[in-house]
C-alpha cells in the first residue's frame, strides 16, 4: 500500500511539472507526440524543461534530489540544458529532531549520551539528504577533552531509499524500452550507479576509511587539513571526527580581510587536486564550496580544510596514463593521438576510423586555441571529448565522469578565487613528472623494487630445487648436459662483452629519450 501511495505521488508530481510532456515529445511516434500535446492543454509548461525537471526532483524529496545530483555528472548522456539545471540541485533538507539523533547514537554505542560526550549540542549545524552533523565534546583515549563533529544518518533512510530505488529502477526499464535513445543512455546502469553511491554514503565506516586514506596521502603536502577519525566511536550510522574550524572558501572577502593570500589559495587548490589525481589516484570527489573551508588559525593559516568524504574517486594506472597523454596531446593539438588513445583504451570499437574520430575531436577542441592558455578549462576539454561519444559510441568510464565533474568544481572555485589563474601552468608539472616516470631507469628501478620480495623468496629455494632435479637424472645424461653447459658457458663469455657495450648504449639511449620526451610534450 505504501509503495502504491508513493508511486501515486510521483505520478502526480510528474504531471504537475509536465514531465510526461518532456518524455512523450522525445519519442518519434507521431501518436505519442499527439498525446503529449493534448495532455499539455490547460497546464502552464512555459518554463524550460530542465527547470521543470529540477523542481520536480526537489518536490519528490531528498532521494530524488540526490539522484538528480548524480545524474548531473553524466554529461556524456544528458543534453547540456538539463545537465546544467540539475547541477543547481542542493541539499536544502530540513533537519530531523536532535532527540532522534540522540536515540540513534545511544543505540549504536549501547551507552547513554552523557557517558559518550561531555557535552552534546542537540541543534544540528548542518543537514543534508543523507545525514546531519552535531557538535560535541568528548574525552579521548588519552584523557584529553576534544571538540568533535558527530555525523548521524537520518532515521529510516535505508527503507526509504530501497523503496524509491525500486521505483527508479522500474522507470529506468521503461525509458530503456520506449525511448529512442534508451539503450545508448543506459538508464539501468545509471540507476545501478546511483544505487552504489547511495549505499556507500549510508555506510559511515566506509566514509571514515576514505577520510583516513586521504589524510595519510596528503600528510606530506602541507596544503590541506583532513579531520582525524575517532575509530573507537565510529559505527555504520554514526561517525565521530575531529571538529574543524575555518572560513568557508566561498567567503572571499572574509578570507581577504583575515590576510589570506587569495591567488596562492587558488593555486594550492589546484595543486591538491592534481596531487590526488596523478600521484595517488585517490581523490575527494565532492569538492564543492560547502565541503571546503580555509584555516585562519596561526599554526595552520591559509591551509584548506576538507570535510564530507562520502564520495571519493579512484583511478587506475591505465586511467592516469589515459588522462595524462590526452591532456598532453591536446595541448600539442595532436588530435590523431587523442583519437588513437580512445581506440587503444577500448572505449570505441576497434574498427572505428581514426581519421573520422580525429576530425570529430578537432571540431570540438580547436576553438579553444583562440584563447590564452590560462583561459582553457581542462574540465571543459574532458567534457568536449565526452560529447563526441554519441556519434562514435564511446564507452565513458564512470570514474572519469566523476573526475570531470570534480575538475569542473575545482576550476570554478579556483577561478572564483583568482580570475587570472592559469590552470595549465599549474597542471603541467604533474603531467610532466608523471609522463617521465613511465619511461626510463626510474620506471625500471620502481618495477625492480616491486618485484624484489618475489625474487627474495624464490632465490633461497633454487639450490634445493636444482639438487632434486639432478638426483632424478641418469649419470650419462648428466655428463652430456655438463658438456653442453661448458659450451654454453663459452658462448656466454663471448656475449658478455657485447652485453656490456649494449648496456652502455642502452643507457645513453634512455638519456636521449628523456630529452626527446620533454621536448615533444612541452
Amino acid at each position: 500500500m505504501r509503495r502504491f501511495l508513493r508511486a501515486t505521488t510521483i505520478v502526480w508530481v510528474a504531471l504537475r511539472y509536465g514531465l510526461d510532456e518532456l518524455v512523450l515529445t522525445s519519442f518519434r511516434h507521431p501518436w505519442l507526440r499527439l498525446i503529449a500535446r493534448i495532455a499539455s492543454i490547460g497546464r502552464d509548461l512555459s518554463a524550460p524543461r530542465g527547470q521543470r525537471l529540477r523542481e520536480a526532483l526537489e518536490r519528490l524529496g531528498p532521494i530524488f534530489v540526490k539522484f538528480g545530483q548524480v545524474l548531473s555528472t553524466r554529461r556524456d548522456l544528458l543534453p547540456a540544458d538539463i545537465a546544467d539545471e540539475l547541477a543547481l540541485l542542493q541539499d536544502r533538507v530540513p533537519p530531523f529532531p536532535g532527540d532522534e539523533a540522540v536515540v540513534i547514537i545511544e543505540r549504536a554505542f549501547g551507552h547513554p549520551i552523557d557517558a559518550l560526550f561531555t557535552s552534546f549540542d542537540r541543534a544540528p549545524v548542518a543537514s543534508a539528504s543523507i545525514a546531519q552533523v552535531h557538535f560535541a565534546i568528548t574525552t579521548d583515549k588519552h584523557g584529553r577533552e576534544r571538540e568533535v563533529a558527530v555525523k548521524v544518518l537520518r532515521p529510516g533512510m535505508l527503507k526509504v531509499i530501497d523503496q524509491d530505488l525500486a521505483l527508479i529502477r522500474m522507470m529506468a526499464g521503461w525509458v530503456e524500452r520506449l525511448a529512442p535513445d534508451g539503450r545508448r543512455l543506459k538508464p539501468r546502469e545509471v540507476a545501478a550507479e546511483f544505487d552504489k553511491y547511495l549505499h556507500d554514503e549510508l555506510d559511515l565506516v566506509r566514509e571514515a576509511a576514505s577520510a583516513a586514506q586521504l589524510r595519510r596521502n596528503m600528510a606530506d603536502v602541507g596544503l590541506v587539513l583532513i579531520p582525524e577519525m575517532f575509530w573507537y566511536m565510529i559505527r555504520p550510522e554514526v561517525l565521530v571526527m575531529e571538529r574543524m574550524k575555518g572560513v568557508p572558501v566561498n567567503q572571499i572577502e572574509r578570507l581577504r580581510a583575515a590576510g589570506v593570500d587569495i591567488p596562492k589559495l587558488a593555486r594550492d587548490g589546484v595543486t591538491i587536486f592534481f596531487t590526488q589525481v596523478f600521484r595517488d589516484g585517490f581523490f575527494h570527489a565532492d569538492m564543492h564550496p560547502g565541503n571546503i573551508m580555509v584555516s585562519v588559525e596561526p599554526a595552520t593559516f591559509g591551509r584548506y580544510i576538507s570535510v564530507d568524504f562520502g564520495i571519493v574517486g579512484t583511478l587506475t594506472q591505465v586511467d592516469k596514463e589515459y588522462l595524462a597523454q590526452n591532456f598532453a596531446a591536446f595541448f600539442r593539438r595532436d588530435y590523431k593521438r587523442v583519437a588513437e588513445l580512445h581506440v587503444e583504451s577500448g572505449w570505441v570499437p576497434a574498427d572505428t576510423r581514426i581519421d573520422e574520430l580525429e576530425a570529430g575531436i578537432r571540431s570540438v577542441c580547436e576553438p579553444y586555441f583562440d584563447r590564452p592558455l590560462k583561459d582553457i578549462s581542462l574540465g571543459m576539454v574532458l567534457l568536449r571529448l565526452f560529447q563526441i561519444s554519441r556519434r562514435f559510441n564511446v564507452v565513458i568510464q564512470p570514474q572519469l565522469v566523476l573526475l570531470q565533474k570534480t575538475l569542473l568544481n575545482v576550476e570554478g572555485l579556483g577561478r572564483q578565487l583568482d580570475p587570472d589563474l592559469d590552470l595549465w601552468a599549474t597542471a603541467k608539472p604533474f603531467l610532466e613528472k608523471w609522463m617521465l616516470e613511465q619511461i626510463g631507469p626510474r620506471r625500471f628501478w620502481t618495477e625492480l623494487k616491486d618485484q624484489a620480495p618475489y625474487y627474495a623468496k624464490m632465490l633461497p629455494d633454487l639450490p634445493r630445487l636444482l639438487h632434486g632435479y639432478l638426483q632424478q637424472r641418469p649419470m650419462d645424461d648428466l655428463r652430456q648436459e655438463l658438456r653442453e653447459l661448458v659450451r654454453e658457458q663459452q658462448r656466454t663469455n663471448s656475449l658478455l662483452q657485447k652485453i656490456v657495450y649494449g648496456g652502455i648504449g642502452f643507457a645513453l639511449g634512455l638519456i636521449v629519450m628523456q630529452i626527446v620526451v620533454r621536448v615533444r610534450l612541452f
